[in-house]
């Protein structure tokens, strides 16, 4: 890439920071090879590349958390050596982690202003954080979204990462990198986001936007970036480029048809959900189906994943029924959840579905350690036959199924949450957000596991914030609103915009169902 950006108009921006021939290595592993690379004032630079590519590697050292084995980086064209994140922020560089870290015991106007608290002599002034708080979330379009009195350890994987990105926005700002922005958020905060970073942009801030969501790419970018094995393999015009050039560039090949369902015909009901109440939910009712792919659609604070942890027993309801294969389920907790032939995995894949220090094979084993169990002794010659066998069908790159998963990229930890699940498969398994943070090649691949585990009969009930995604694999798309069931829309008749209008219904509480009908007097 030259040192600045020619825009439509003919404008050229001034290059704010490069990389210069940069390298990382860790040990004999080269995370980032040769790379030369510029950011430019008043631009936004995709940069894409499948799990592992480099990509994490190169906004760390971006982010003054690591150096560069060899190379130069310069700002304003100087060349500068940072020795910690303080040293970047401090130069008007932030980035913004895909995973949010936020203090739980703090406020949301705590956490945004965190280090930076206004003081009155010696003592905070928690009128003024409040204000500035407010001001902020306003100023930004996050306002109504984040309640800034609200306890960190009570937001969502949306809120969570809202507020990490507003902490990033602060006077001075130069370059701001945002890893996989959108990944916790639906439709209507990623609009707010995206106009935050044209605002931005038209500011003259130079923006690293690193996704895997092709869509949001080609709205967004100026240039894209792609990467493979650490190299920096082209710099493209989002103008010009095609969704097959960007994918060709990552993976190395085509991929044809990302999303796999094949034709089937649903079998008996495998989880029957009836006027479900509670903290969260107001007579939701839902069943899916054995072979069926049941997609559930809904905005930040519908209650789609406080639904799939009622159903898996980690949350509790006040009324209603459950039902798995007939049978009534009133789970105390997970253990009777499986026992009746539900999976889950989380949204939170990290936090809650793997054991990062944990070998591959504990983490496949683990759900169903009573399968290699035998008078209370593990058969680890059985455990670890089997977890081979998964770890090869579902094509999990690893040196060895011994290996700690946290080593593994964000594609295979999913893999490894979902061969759990393939030990002795559910009845009904339950997936929250599958493909976050995936990259598009680890996508298709579980997409393509996911129709398999429909053929074999297993019901799937998938919540998605990826519309998309939604509409190219399930058979039915639920919408929740407010803990409400909304709709329901076939796959014939299922299109972004009706599910978004469902989605943001403003009128009186629905009393439709997910079973296609009113429900009666008894009902009501």
């Amino acid at each position: 890439m030259s040192d600045s950006l020619v825009t439509s108009s003919g404008e050229r921006l001034r290059t704010v920071f490069r990389f210069d021939n940069v390298s990382k290595a860790y040990a004999s592993t080269v995370a980032v090879r040769n790379l030369s690379l510029s950011l430019s004032s008043g631009a936004v630079l995709a940069l894409m590349g499948e799990n592992g590519a480099g990509k994490s590697t190169l906004l760390r050292i971006l982010a003054g958390e690591e150096p560069p084995t060899q190379g130069e980086i310069q700002l304003d064209g100087q060349a500068v050596d940072f020795h910690s994140p303080a040293d970047a922020r401090r130069q008007g560089i932030r980035v913004v982690a895909q995973e949010p870290e936020i203090v739980k015991g703090l406020t949301v106007a705590e956490n945004i202003w965190l280090g930076e608290l206004p003081r009155r002599r010696r003592f905070v002034s928690r009128r003024r954080l409040r204000q500035l708080a407010i001001e902020s979330l306003e100023e930004s379009g996050f306002e109504g979204v984040l309640d800034v009195d609200r306890l960190g350890s009570e937001l969502t994987p949306a809120q969570r990462q809202l507020v990490e990105i507003q902490r990033a926005i602060r006077p001075g700002l130069k370059v701001l990198a945002l890893d996989e922005p959108t990944s916790s958020l639906t439709s209507v905060e990623v609009l707010r986001l995206f106009e935050l970073i044209r605002r931005l942009r038209n500011e003259g801030v130079s923006v690293v936007y690193v996704s895997h969501r092709m869509d949001e790419v080609f709205q967004l970018a100026d240039d894209i970036a792609v990467m493979r094995d650490g190299e920096l393999q082209a710099v493209v015009d989002a103008s010009s480029a095609t969704e097959d050039d960007l994918i060709r560039l990552m993976v190395g090949r085509d991929l044809t048809n990302i999303y796999h369902r094949s034709p089937s015909e649903p079998g008996e009901v495998g989880l029957d959900v009836r006027d479900l109440h509670s903290v969260w939910h107001h007579g939701v009712s839902l069943n899916v189906r054995h072979g069926e792919v049941v997609g559930l659609a809904g905005l930040v604070g519908a209650g789609r994943t406080e639904l799939a942890q009622v159903l898996f027993g980690e949350l509790p309801f006040n009324s209603g029924s459950l039902e798995v294969d007939g049978v009534r389920l009133e789970p105390t907790g997970p253990r009777d959840a499986i026992r009746a032939g539900l999976g889950y995995t989380p949204e939170e894949r990290r936090a809650e579905g793997i054991i990062p220090a944990r070998s591959i094979r504990e983490n496949i084993s683990i759900a169903r350690i009573d399968h290699f169990t035998t008078m209370g002794l593990v058969n680890q010659r059985r455990e670890t036959q089997r977890t081979s066998e998964l770890q090869q069908s579902l094509r999990i790159a690893c040196r060895s199924i011994e290996q700690p998963v946290k080593s593994l990229s964000g594609g295979n930890q999913q893999k490894v949450v979902l061969a759990r699940w393939l030990v002795e498969p559910p009845s009904v398994l339950i997936l929250d957000e599958p493909t976050r943070g995936v990259d598009i090649g680890a996508k298709a691949e579980l997409y393509s596991i996911i129709d398999e585990l429909a053929a074999r009969g297993v019901g799937i009930l998938m919540i998605s914030s990826e519309l998309p995604e939604l509409l190219g694999v399930a058979d039915r798309v639920i919408v929740m609103r407010r803990g409400e069931i909304t709709g329901e829309l076939k796959r014939g008749e299922a299109d972004e915009s009706r599910i978004l209008d469902l989605a943001m219904m403003h009128d009186e509480p629905s009393t439709r169902t997910a079973h296609g009908d009113e429900p009666d007097d008894s009902d009501r």
